[in-house]
């Protein structure tokens, strides 16, 4: 049989098929023997399975797993150590449709150079992004719109929404719809009270399940798939808010930002930073006018902060 893992808790994999009906299945012994470099099984992966037709539950055994079209991954913490060489990659959710990246305009004041950072992972995994700039019904909509209006221009989708004055919800909803989508907020950004406005009792299930996704690797930590009324699914993943980036090197990154990527063949150098060297179409798109400062700063911070781990790591 076919499924979809909507659940992974310790082990165990909740496997839902396109009839509906729910499975719980487990490894062979062949599939986890295998040495890995990456989650063998994750929630969002599509799955064939046996049912155990001796058991009296609906389980089963997992027999092999679809290539993946696209992950949010990270690399598996060691410990306090930072590894960008880390050959370990934890997958967080496979085969998202789409990431919603939720800010506040206000309280607690939005952070662009995170929101650059978590781009670059979107990018990385070729996978789509939504941005929703949340609470601006703190009188701020205009300053949301100078503030966040760069990431519309370079050709990021921008939904501005507000809970109290039910600004945007049916957009954000339409959005979601038929979609598995990932949800990631800092804390206060009001990201439960958005989901309970799209399906009643949404956000605080999603925020039960990120409280213990969210736990340390020693202790029991799961991921779900929360189903949504009319098709589609939610998943919330607290492990990207500070994403150590999988298998990016720093010569790469400016492949991920899409305003600068675009110039890059224009360098006189083949491996231009951007830093310095004479013939950069970058640093001449900054002085034009062309290019955001404030992103092309994040992306100075970026490479340096690998260039960085790359040195401590050899």
């Amino acid at each position: 049989m076919q499924g979809l893992v909507i659940k992974a808790i310790s082990g165990f994999y909740t496997v839902v098929t396109a009839a509906g009906e729910t499975y719980v299945c487990r490894l062979p012994g062949k599939l986890k023997r295998a040495w890995q470099v990456s989650d063998i099984v994750a929630v969002g992966d599509h799955v064939v399975f046996t049912p155990d037709e001796a058991s009296d539950g609906q389980t089963g055994l997992v027999d092999s797993v679809a290539e993946r079209e696209r992950v949010i991954s990270r690399t598996r913490p060691s410990g306090n150590n930072r590894q960008v060489t880390a050959d370990q990659e934890q997958v967080l959710v496979a085969n998202p449709d789409q990431v919603i990246f939720v800010f506040a305009i206000r309280t607690p004041e939005p952070s662009l150079r995170k929101l650059d950072r978590l781009l670059v992972m979107a990018e990385r995994s070729n996978l789509p992004v939504i941005i929703c700039v949340n609470k601006i019904d703190l009188g701020a909509e205009e300053e949301a719109q100078t503030l966040f209006g760069v990431y519309e221009q370079i050709g990021y989708p921008v939904l501005y929404t507000s809970v109290t004055r039910q600004i945007g919800i049916e957009a954000l909803r339409e959005r979601l719809l038929g979609k598995i989508s990932v949800f990631s907020g800092s804390s206060g950004v009001g990201k439960s009270s958005l989901l309970n406005s799209v399906q009643p009792d949404l956000g605080r299930r999603v925020s039960a399940v990120s409280k213990a996704t969210g736990k340390g690797l020693h202790t029991t930590r799961y991921s779900e798939l929360i189903p949504l009324e009319g098709g589609g699914y939610v998943a919330d993943t607290p492990g990207i808010r500070g994403v150590a980036l999988y298998d990016i090197e720093a010569e790469e990154l400016d492949a991920y930002f899409v305003d600068i990527a675009p110039l890059v063949p224009q360098c006189q150098f083949s491996n231009c930073t951007h830093k310095h060297e004479p013939g950069c179409a970058v640093r001449q798109a900054l002085a034009d006018g062309q290019l955001s400062p404030q992103r092309y700063d994040s992306y100075l911070r970026l490479r340096e902060e690998h260039e960085t781990l790359h040195q401590m790591a050899y």
